[in-house]
């Protein structure tokens, strides 16, 4: 009975260690996308800011009730729109005043005038004084300097009546409106609106020292016509499509940041930038480099830094590279790859070193708008 036990164990015992019957790990599918070789901009980014090239406050310059609001907040207006208009009746008045005291200023010296030459003929027969040819003289002069006010106080009547219409003094478009229709309006009310321009716009940013030297020679580049590149990027990631060129860096250093403020123009036809909005800057070298590529989504990080997942043989391979910045969905990897590499994409979440794996293509990722 003893025998019977012991060869029954036997054969569980050979039955377990048997080759045929081992249990082979499962191989992991995953998506692989070749590291590409391909030639890159070189870019250095900064943070920037959109500003208007002409920013106006739009004020009241005369005090009066708001008759009316001649615009809709947001549109474009041109220059010497009518924006506001102030009630005009009181200046009408101003002005007609302003009239009427010019023809009795104005009639008087006509009188002074005639009296100081009926004077001015009777000394010379000695029928009057020379004190009262004086006088006369001194009548015409004083009727003169009133006509020069009165025509004065026109003036600046006529000056009033025109700021009772409030018009745009540059084309743009316009913000909303702070005061509305029925209000006092006057020189103390603060800005009525805002207007900025649209096309083209500005984007200023600061450049620390290290970099300063790179668009140092800015002003070299303008007269070969070779002004440096700048491209920007909006919050949400996407590039915005038309290029900027730098046109000024400024003279003196911020003593608090180190930094010198660089400015490029950039063409907006279609209103897409907006004065005030932040956004990524990145200036491009002259000239492309040949650099390894690939897609974002492949690295992992730990503590000895950024790896990728290659297919060898048909098994995952760690390899640590040593990144170079972005380039749209992709990463620019200066050391560890050389290109032509399959590198994993997909499936990375459940991959060891070593797992065996079946790879097929992955789709290469979009580009941001």
């Amino acid at each position: 009975m003893q025998l019977h036990l012991y060869v029954a164990a036997m054969l569980c015992l050979l039955a377990a260690a048997s080759p045929g019957r081992a249990q082979q790990p499962t191989a992991i599918p995953v998506g692989t996308v070749a590291a590409e070789l391909r030639p890159i901009t070189k870019a250095t980014e900064f943070v920037g800011r959109v500003e208007a090239i002409s920013r106006v406050e739009v004020r009241a310059r005369v005090t009066g009730f708001l008759e009316d609001v001649l615009f809709k907040e947001g549109e474009l207006v041109k220059e010497g729109d009518v924006l506001y208009r102030i009630e005009p009746d009181t200046f009408q008045a101003a002005v007609q005043q302003a009239q009427g005291s010019l023809l009795q200023a104005q009639s008087k010296f006509a009188n002074a005038t005639v009296q100081r030459g009926r004077t001015q003929e009777l000394v010379k027969t000695d029928a009057a004084s020379r004190a009262l040819l004086d006088e006369r003289v001194a009548n015409e002069k004083g009727a003169q300097g009133d006509v020069v006010i009165a025509d004065a106080n026109l003036k600046t009547a006529n000056v009033n009546l025109g700021y009772t219409e409030i018009t745009a003094p540059i084309s743009g478009e316009v913000g909303r409106t702070n005061i509305t229709k029925g209000n006092v309006v006057g020189p103390d009310s603060g800005p009525l609106t805002v207007i900025v321009s649209r096309d083209p716009m500005y984007v200023t940013f600061p450049v620390s020292q290290r970099v300063f030297l790179q668009v140092q020679h800015e002003e070299e580049r303008k007269a070969r016509g070779q002004a440096l590149t700048v491209r920007i990027r909006f919050s949400d990631g996407s590039t915005y499509p038309e290029p900027g060129r730098v046109n000024f860096v400024d003279v003196t250093v911020d003593r608090a940041t180190d930094t010198v403020l660089v400015r490029a123009t950039f063409p907006n036809p279609n209103g897409t930038l907006i004065d005030g909005q932040l956004v990524r800057v990145s200036v491009e070298a002259d000239k492309p480099d040949e650099k390894v590529l690939v897609p974002q989504t492949a690295l992992v990080v730990d503590q000895q830094g950024p790896y990728v997942f290659l297919v060898v043989d048909g098994k995952a391979a760690i390899k640590r590279v040593k990144l170079g910045g972005e380039s749209g969905p992709y990463a620019i990897v200066e050391d560890g790859l050389k290109g032509g590499e399959q590198v994993v994409v997909q499936g990375l979440e459940s991959l060891r070193a070593g797992s065996p794996v079946v790879a097929s293509p992955a789709p290469p990722p979009l580009s941001g708008s």
